[in-house]
């Protein structure tokens, strides 16, 4: 606390706390380093014992200073209102210019903290490059959190403007949980909580931030204004109704649903949420796995959202250029549009880009709330001229179109002919069927195709049992699939990637036209193993899993382009293989193809001794284990 401060207010108090909290889960050793000797914060008057951090500030006492190694330094500046954050930056700067005029010791880091618990906190960040201090930005956005020791370590190498850092998809998911009981404990609705934290994302986007300290009608207004500005900016407006929030009915309801909205974001600034979501990590994605997953809604009509892995890896081997039209039938939030995208900026110029993203990309969704969630995952990162649509696919086509002189597409209502189709890359999730429901998966993939350009490529995951079904499955394998279109590919997924959603799938890879040759090879891989493993009712990235994605990824880029290329055979893992067409249940997945190993002397012992196992505790079940 600056020694001008003579009668600060308790709420100030909340700020210490704050800071020390913070510091501390970001991995700072917050004890005093004189008396410790890993120790890296001193604590106001705790620095005055350090003799050159002395000399320099007199009996000025900022409210933390970190030490980052024996030369390098670290101010914090904090006032008890929002509206000081300008003050307590410039507070922390001076200390700063104080401290460098040592020649022993420099403060390169400085932050300004303003506000309390009640109202959150603002944090402004700057970095002495030896001229001035500079704002510290990540994939172009203020970092609007404390430092981590990490983040410091990148500056320092890297100067202040960090290009892209790693996102701990770990930490993000467990703040999505956090986030999700706060908005829970303020009696937000499950099937609700989705559309609340787009509202309040969009918010944040805007060039000024909600105003939190005014009443919860005010407050929600606000947020409500600045998510339709946003949106209105980018030619979105009609998507606005879908995410605005409502206060609730009851009146003693309003200060609890203000105060969950209130420490929402804050947990999201201490995320650095604007720099995460212009990241190569879909982390909004990921949030929304997190608070639809707690609603009955998203179950009732299918949505089953695609992990990001996937999504990722199909972008890349579908080898997608700035040329190509990209459809996603069923987009739900997003994910495969994002990836997509992703791909592009990083392998395309800022020209091809733009163009890009305002002409070649597509998705519709027949759920209004959730193609307005894809809405803001694409304007977070940077392509808010996307063709996201409202609407059920089956009663809308995309026909080529020419704008500005550039070939795109449109949605039309209107039948399409095969030489007005546009697109020439589909990759999408269809909705798993539900019983009794006649919207079976590969209707989907039938109405894709039908969007395509002959020799087009399409992607789908699919269920397992879409590939192997007799009856009608069966039926649309071999009259439709491979009568009217190649099958390049089929990739068995792991059985438990949509946990806790018990469905067994796999990825197919289609060539859009070309009815299937009877000699033609088709990639065979069983890929069960993603680097992830169950933790705690999730499924989490984990350096002790392996990853056959990461094997795979190169093979099927190379392939699916061209299928006549030579691939080793991997006994239970990888074959090239073509269809057997005699066979009456034409099971279209790997393990009806792939090399089996003869087992191992051990396999066999091993499985013996799990038969009379399972033999003996049957008997012992069933009380016959006497008769033998």
């Amino acid at each position: 606390m600056a020694k001008r401060d003579k009668d600060p207010k308790a709420s100030e108090v909340d700020a210490y706390v704050y800071i020390k909290e913070n510091l501390k889960v970001m991995g700072w050793d917050v004890r005093n380093p004189l008396r410790f000797p890993t120790g890296q914060v001193f604590t106001q008057a705790e620095s005055l014992s350090h003799p050159e951090l002395k000399k320099y500030l007199g009996l000025d006492k900022p409210e933390n200073i970190v030490k980052i190694s024996e030369e390098k330094y670290w101010v914090i500046e904090a006032k008890r209102d929002r509206k000081e954050i300008k003050k307590a930056l410039k507070e922390a700067i001076d200390y700063a210019k104080a401290i460098n005029q040592s020649i022993n010791i420099k403060a390169l880091f400085v932050s300004g903290i303003a506000g309390n618990d009640a109202d959150t906190y603002l944090v402004e960040n700057r970095y002495w490059d030896g001229q001035e201090f500079q704002r510290i930005r990540i994939n172009g956005k203020d970092v609007t959190a404390l430092l981590s020791p990490e983040l410091v370590k990148d500056v320092l190498d890297a100067g202040p403007d960090i290009p892209d850092i790693p996102v701990d998809e770990n930490l993000f998911l467990s703040k999505a949980e956090r986030i999700n009981e706060i908005l829970h404990l303020g009696a937000i609705n499950k099937n609700e909580r989705a559309r609340v934290m787009a509202a309040v994302l969009l918010s944040l986007v805007h060039d000024t931030p909600p105003s939190v300290e005014a009443d919860p009608t005010v407050f929600i207004k606000d947020i409500n204004a600045r998510a339709q500005d946003v949106l209105a900016k980018q030619g979105k407006q009609e998507f606005a109704r879908f995410i605005e929030i409502a206060l609730p009915p009851t009146v003693d309801n309003h200060l609890k649903f203000k105060d969950a909205l209130v420490k929402t974001i804050q947990e999201l600034n201490n995320l650095n949420i604007r720099s995460a979501m212009n990241s190569g990590t879909d982390v909004l994605g990921k949030f929304y796995e997190v608070f639809l997953k707690y609603g009955n809604g998203a179950k009732e009509i299918g949505i089953v959202l695609t992990p990001r892995h996937i999504t990722k890896f199909a972008a890349e081997v579908m080898s997608i250029t700035d040329r190509d039209i990209c459809f996603d039938p069923t987009c739900g939030t997003g994910g495969f549009l994002v990836s997509v995208f992703d791909y592009i900026k990083k392998t395309h110029s800022p020209a091809q880009i733009t163009r890009f993203k305002q002409n070649n990309l597509f998705g519709i969704d027949q759920e209004s709330q959730v193609v307005a969630l894809a809405v803001v995952n694409m304007i977070f990162r940077g392509d808010g001229k996307n063709n996201i649509t409202e609407g059920n696919c089956f009663q809308n086509n995309l026909r080529k179109f020419v704008k500005n002189g550039v070939a795109t597409a449109e949605f039309t209502k209107k039948s399409i002919k095969q030489d007005e189709t546009a697109v020439t890359r589909v990759l999408m999730n269809p909705p798993f069927a539900l019983k009794r429901s006649d919207e079976k998966e590969y209707k989907f993939v039938d109405y894709a195709l039908s969007q395509m350009v002959d020799g087009g490529l399409l992607f789908s995951v699919l269920p397992y049992s879409a590939m192997v079904k007799p009856g009608k499955y069966r039926d649309w394998r071999r009259t439709s699939l491979l009568k009217n279109n190649t099958l390049l590919s089929v990739i068995t997924f792991p059985e438990d990637l949509f946990y806790p959603i018990g469905v067994h799938t796999v990825g197919v890879f289609i060539k859009k036209g070309f009815p299937h040759p009877p000699g033609q090879k088709v990639l065979w891989i069983r890929a069960v193993n993603d680097g992830l493993l169950k933790s705690k009712g999730k499924r989490l990235p984990n350096a002790k899993a392996s990853d056959d994605y990461f094997v795979i990824k190169d093979l099927v880029r190379a392939y699916v382009p061209n299928p006549g290329m030579a691939v080793d055979s991997k006994d239970r893992f990888q074959k090239i293989a073509p269809i057997d067409l005699a066979d009456d249940l034409l099971e279209l997945v790997p393990e009806n193809y792939l090399d089996q190993a003869p087992p191992s002397d051990a396999e066999i012992k091993t499985g013996m001794e799990q038969v009379v196992r399972n033999s003996m505790a049957f008997l012992i079940r069933s009380g016959r284990e006497d008769e033998y």
